[in-house]
């Protein structure tokens, strides 16, 4: 029976992206979080989309843009900005949201 050697995940993620605390592992792991970020963002707008039962290009043409820029915000391909969300989460009805800051309160965002 031959013996297979098995690597750590943490091995191979230290090999790729460079050990913890270096700029190469710090900077992978931030524009991880950003991508997770508009993910979750885009899994949103593309829930509230659905639920009113509008397409994509729909949706678009309340907020004076192209049907392959609402693709790109929902599969979190897009960096969304502040007035565009807004604009987006308003054509959807949503009419305030708040960004919470932890210890120092909570910003309206519209």
């Amino acid at each position: 029976m031959t013996r297979h050697k098995l690597t750590p995940l943490s091995v191979l993620v230290d090999d790729v992206w460079g050990k913890k605390g270096t700029p190469e592992r710090d900077g992978m792991e931030v524009r991880l979080k950003e991508e997770l970020h508009a993910y979750y963002v885009g899994e949103a707008i593309k829930k509230a989309r659905q639920a009113q039962h509008l397409t994509q290009e729909e949706l678009g043409k309340r907020i004076g843009v192209q049907r392959a820029q609402i693709s790109r915000l929902e599969k979190g391909k897009s960096v969304i900005t502040l007035p565009t969300m807004s604009r987006v989460f308003k054509a959807l009805g949503i009419a305030s949201a708040t960004l919470d800051l932890g210890y120092i309160g909570k910003v309206a965002l519209w």
